[in-house]
């Protein structure tokens, strides 16, 4: 029987805790004591968010909690803004299109970060913009954007901020009040340390303007039933029921440990993990000014196809690491290190990286890598 390491940004590993949680017998969904810890759940995903705003809960990926933002806050015809560095900003271009929303793109190389002007002028430029799409930690390309800087252009205007925190929050620093976010969305699956299927989303005062006015069309994903469902601590429909028990012991893990104290975590294994790339002779994918701590992304040698190098290793080491998305499918290879995964995981997938690269006939000396690691750990 092989063992397994999750290093992929997203699912990510369950900690031991939750998946007990998760496993209990189940509860009904119509009865106070699921009530009790749905709305505990709730407030919990406030404090995760950093937020005084409604939190609401959608059944279903990320994704859901992203087409729901679009559907809720927007007509036909509405324009926006969607600011793009990678695989997932591109994402919400997709579901504005697919809704006949008229979507002002600002797109920038993969690997390089927005650049908030951007959206400043844009803004300037045209006054029917009703919102501002874009990513925080983008993983297909392993750059964070500036949301500070971006809230504070957008909360000037009519329009509203909307944020894909999917694989950032929790893991990399994420302010929703204090950065003037109107809507964040994220989901389980990643620093929320919880196996995919439940996803949420903030919806700020400004925001719940938009929401009254919006004509797409909607049913499941209603935030208006949403939030009416919340007051008697239920939600429109069946949810996840085991799901939002995982959740509320995660969430319980996360405040014990603290924000504060897993954002500095994090952003050690992420230093280690970069430290431990260069020494091996690999290069860095993004711009390394806006890289995020959630994922490396790194660069495959000339004549090196990263999907074998994924392959490879889940297969003989399984160990799991992620391929590029796109356009970069093949040209880099992912490594994360959020949510449950720890040190002892990461030693574990740099050193068997190591190996298949030098297998495959990169010029690397093995433990160069998981040296680096270690000497960043201790200082």
């Amino acid at each position: 029987m092989k063992k397994y390491f999750l290093l992929t940004p997203g699912p990510t590993p369950v900690p031991p805790e939750v998946s007990s949680a998760e496993a209990q017998p189940i509860l009904h969904h119509r009865t106070s004591e699921f009530g009790k810890i749905f709305v505990e759940v709730i407030e919990g995903m406030k404090y995760v968010f950093q937020t005084k705003n409604d939190v609401l809960m959608v059944t279903g990926s990320g994704t859901a909690a992203m087409e729901a933002a679009v559907v809720n806050l927007l007509s036909a015809g509405d324009e926006v803004i969607v600011a793009s560095c990678g695989n997932f900003g591109d994402r919400w271009e997709n579901i504005c299109n697919a809704y006949g929303v008229k979507v002002h793109k600002i797109a920038v190389e993969w690997g390089q970060a927005i650049n908030p002007k951007d959206i400043e002028n844009l803004l300037k430029q045209n006054k029917n913009i009703k919102a501002v799409f874009t990513t925080h930690t983008e993983t297909s390309t392993g750059i964070v954007n500036d949301i500070e800087a971006i809230g504070k252009i957008v909360k000037n205007t009519d329009a509203v901020l909307v944020v894909d925190t999917v694989s950032g929050l929790v893991n990399q620093k994420f302010l929703t009040d204090e950065w003037n976010v109107d809507v964040a969305v994220t989901g389980s699956q990643k620093g929320l340390m919880c196996p995919p299927g439940l996803s949420f989303a903030t919806v700020s005062s400004k925001a719940w303007q938009l929401v009254e006015k919006s004509t797409l069309p909607k049913f499941y994903l209603d935030f208006k039933k949403m939030r009416k469902s919340i007051d008697n601590k239920e939600t429109p429909f069946t949810p996840a029921v085991s799901l939002v028990v995982a959740i509320h012991k995660a969430i319980e893990i996360i405040k014990e440990k603290t924000l504060q104290k897993i954002w500095e975590d994090t952003e050690k294994l992420a230093k280690a993990t970069r430290a431990a790339i260069k020494a091996m002779g690999l290069k860095i994918f993004c711009d390394e000014k806006h890289i995020s701590n959630v994922v490396t992304p790194i660069s495959m040698p000339e004549g090196i196809d990263g999907q074998k190098v994924v392959k490879t290793l889940r297969e003989e080491f399984g160990v799991s690491i992620a391929g590029g998305q796109g356009k970069l499918r093949g040209k880099i290879v992912r490594i994360a290190h959020m949510g449950y995964i720890d040190k002892t995981d990461l030693v574990v997938g740099i050193s068997f990286l190591e190996v298949v690269l030098k297998r495959f006939g990169v010029n690397i000396e093995i433990g160069s890598g998981t040296k680096a690691f270690q000497q960043v750990l201790e200082e």
